[in-house]
């Protein structure tokens, strides 16, 4: 493992920059989550698709939801948000936003079917960081890069509001990663993980994927181009970015693999069991509608996995959280600690005195080995992992094959389902 200059240490809290304090604070409860539901439901029609692409930098955030947290983790389910969207606007007036969350389903399903591109990026990751040991020059880039010290002042500024509030508006992530990529000329995957580890919605399938897709991988031959115009237009003259790269050919790379078989799931039998509840998937299905009788609720946090380097404050935090409000919602109280290790998991397991853990799928990413290597060691002690899959993911994922075109294209028949299903 490649050890860390000591510019990539997380900031201490009584050194984080005053001038965010008055970020709305997204406290990683599903309470919280849906309150800002609530407050932005009705920016969600015309107000959204004609503002969501400007970061003037108002502190309240009012051009987009800042729900992206809540939906990574599943304190609140994309079913519940765009359920509530619809009883304000019809489909037609929140196209735009109900496009957005599908954007997320788009990119989980399909990196769902192409696990590899996840651990190649990881492979190119720990390859770029090993170089930062031996090579002055990127070291120094790097380091001038994540401190928010370019000169660029936009991207300047974005670094630092990044490790300082754990957040950045979608647009500045765009901007960001193409001046990362194309005027700084850094690895993309040492940018992916300079999000990775302070995204408080860090997301491996939407990062890895949208930082593929600025540099011209994912879409290939299209690369997203940061211009000085676009970042003055639609931050409001807040900046003005001199010396980027505008004509900048995107990157090559290997095509990607043909998309294979979507898990489909698994159905628990009704025996008792232990719930395991992990950092993808906090909205765990209520104890009493699940077949089995629940004897044991264990969360666990895998967001270790996301980075070889030391989290954000921020984003370490929200994961934590979630997953204690998780259980807390479930009423297992102060018994069920937060995990961040396979070993006391098992032993909590085996006390349960199971034959059966149920957890719900985890898509590509840290959760999805953690559950694996969980599966691994109970197979040995004869107790079974069952995975259910939300009916929200198996309906949208086969749709992610190509381009997100066929994704869209059936948004329609998606709603109408969900309807179906709410009747």
């Amino acid at each position: 493992m490649p050890t860390f200059p000591f510019h990539l240490r997380r900031l201490s809290p009584d050194r984080l920059n005053k001038e965010y304090d008055d970020l709305p604070e997204l406290v990683a409860t599903r309470e919280t989550g849906l309150k800002r539901l609530a407050e932005f439901v009705d920016g969600a029609g015309e107000p959204y698709a004609r503002d969501r692409n400007t970061d003037f930098g108002d502190p309240a955030r009012n051009t987009v939801s800042m729900l992206s947290p809540y939906i990574r983790h599943r304190l609140v389910s994309e079913e519940e948000i765009i359920a509530a969207v619809l009883e304000r606007h019809s489909p037609h007036a929140a196209e735009k936003f109900i496009q957005e969350v599908y954007w997320r389903t788009y990119f989980k399903g399909w990196l769902e079917q192409r696990p590899q591109v996840w651990r190649d990026y990881e492979k190119s990751r720990d390859q770029a960081f090993a170089a930062l040991e031996t090579n002055r020059g990127l070291t120094k880039a790097y380091g001038e890069a994540v401190a928010g010290s370019t000169g660029i002042d936009a991207f300047d500024a974005f670094a630092r509001e990044l490790v300082e509030t754990g957040y950045l508006h979608n647009h500045a992530r765009m901007w960001f990663a193409s001046i990362w990529i194309f005027t700084l000329r850094l690895p993309w995957e040492l940018g992916a993980d300079f999000f990775m580890r302070h995204l408080m919605d860090g997301d491996p399938a939407s990062n890895t994927l949208s930082w593929r897709w600025v540099a011209g991988l994912h879409t290939r031959g299209k690369n997203y181009l940061a211009t000085r115009e676009n970042i003055r237009r639609y931050t409001d003259g807040r900046f003005d970015p001199k010396g980027l790269n505008e004509q900048a050919p995107p990157l090559d790379g290997p095509e990607p693999p043909k998309p294979s078989k979507l898990p489909e799931g698994e159905r628990p039998a009704a025996i008792p069991s232990v719930l395991v509840i992990h950092d993808d998937d906090c909205l765990a299905p209520p104890v009493g509608d699940l077949p089995s009788k629940i004897v044991e609720i264990i969360a666990i946090d895998a967001s270790a996995g996301r980075s070889r380097g030391e989290k954000g404050v921020h984003a370490a935090a929200f994961t934590r959280n979630a997953l204690a409000d998780a259980v807390a919602l479930h009423g297992a109280g102060n018994t069920a600690a937060v995990e961040n290790e396979i070993d006391p998991v098992l032993a909590r397991i085996e006390r349960a005195g199971v034959k059966q853990v149920i957890a719900l799928h985890a898509p590509v990413g840290p959760a999805n080995d953690v559950l694996n290597r969980l599966e691994s060691e109970l197979r040995r002690l004869e107790i079974s992992l069952v995975r259910a899959i939300r009916t929200y993911d198996r309906d949208a994922w086969p749709h992610a094959t190509k381009g997100f075109f066929a994704m869209k294209k059936a948004i329609p028949d998606l709603l109408a389902l969900m309807v179906e299903r709410s009747a």
